[in-house]
């Protein structure tokens, strides 16, 4: 099992905590989604594949271990056989089948092909099973959740869940509103993608008994790093391509998604270069790759997308800055290592 990023030697006892912490939720997820009948197993063994990185339980396991009292001086073989709690796989399990349950939705709202350079659930099997496998997701989230000794968790995966949706359901609200402005969308990535990695971080740092103060630095540096990861996503939406990324790109485009580089560009841009893009991007070939080409011209001629990569730069900066409540440790090194790969990814 891989990690988001290489990481330097001296960090290889932290490598080892983290994928030993990565196989112990992967092991709960296979348990929590076990099933008697065969084209449920099958169809979730599928959605697996979607798991990728497992940034949300990584940030939970790391947040977890630097949040400890004694963070500042385990030594590298104590760290190197340090065991994460049964409190921090269950909530980094939680988080990561809430995180797979939107992806199954977001690719029926997006109808998108690709996942994971896989083929979608919507696209073997259609929109009515993908809806509902992302259904049994969530029930498997919101039961494995009630299996913690506290109501804490459960009620904040709860609300992080609503969040979520009224994040989407603000999108939809707004698809092909070409006035979209920068508040609205901020607002729309803090709920739909920010708020789970906040609750992965809020929780990794609670079950370490760090005090509250810390909590809430935990929670803000997930808040932070998620806002900033979605702009990158946004930009490789734009920019990627799709063999690289392993997802269907330009979706936002054909959905009439307005992301940060657009809107800030239909903000700078003459009333001339606004209205020849607006034409562009009402035009029904809008997701084809020579629109997309003379789109992404534009964003560049205009600053747009530097001005989105800049962005995304200072939010992390600011996540990073969140931590400095923890003790220096290796575990907090690998968070700012973290940080700074989420804007550096091409996928």
């Amino acid at each position: 099992m891989s990690l988001p990023v290489d990481l330097p030697d001296e960090l290889a006892p932290i490598q080892s905590f983290l994928v030993r912490s990565l196989h112990l939720v992967q092991d709960r997820l296979e348990a929590e989604l076990t099933s008697d009948i065969p084209p449920v197993v099958k169809l979730t063994e599928h959605v697996e594949r979607y798991r990728g990185k497992m940034i949300r339980p990584v940030l939970c396991s790391l947040m977890g271990l630097a949040s400890r009292a004694d963070a500042a001086t385990l030594t590298a073989q104590q760290i190197e056989t340090l065991e994460i709690s049964d409190r921090h796989v269950i909530i980094a399990g939680v988080c990561e089948m809430v995180h797979l349950a939107t992806l199954v939705h977001d690719d029926v709202l997006d109808e998108a092909d690709v996942r994971r350079k896989s083929q979608t659930v919507n696209r073997m099997h259609g929109n009515e099973t993908a809806v509902i496998l992302g259904d049994y997701l969530f029930s498997a989230a919101f039961r494995l959740c009630s299996r913690l000794d506290t109501s804490e968790a459960p009620l904040a995966i709860a609300n992080v869940g609503m969040t979520l949706c009224s994040g989407e359901l603000l999108q939809l609200w707004h698809r092909e509103d070409f006035s979209l402005d920068e508040p609205t969308y901020y607002e729309i990535v803090k709920r739909k993608t920010a708020s789970l990695i906040a609750a992965a971080c809020r929780f990794g740092a609670r079950f370490s008994g760090a005090p509250k103060n810390a909590v809430l630095a935990a929670e803000r540096y997930g808040e932070l790093l998620g806002i900033a990861f979605q702009i990158q996503d946004d930009l490789l939406d734009l920019t990627g391509d799709q063999r690289i990324v392993g997802k269907s790109v330009t979706k936002d485009l054909e959905k009439g998604k307005l992301t940060l580089p657009l809107i800030h560009h239909l903000r700078v841009v003459s009333p001339e270069i606004r209205g020849t893009t607006l034409k562009l991007l009402e035009s029904a070939d809008v997701d084809t790759a020579a629109a997309a080409a003379e789109l992404r011209r534009l964003l560049a001629a205009s600053g747009s997308i530097e001005f989105a990569r800049t962005e995304a730069v200072a939010l992390v900066d600011k996540a990073i800055a969140q931590l400095a409540i923890l003790p220096p440790s290796p575990a907090r090194q690998m968070l700012e290592i973290l940080a700074g790969a989420a804007v550096a990814r091409t996928h």
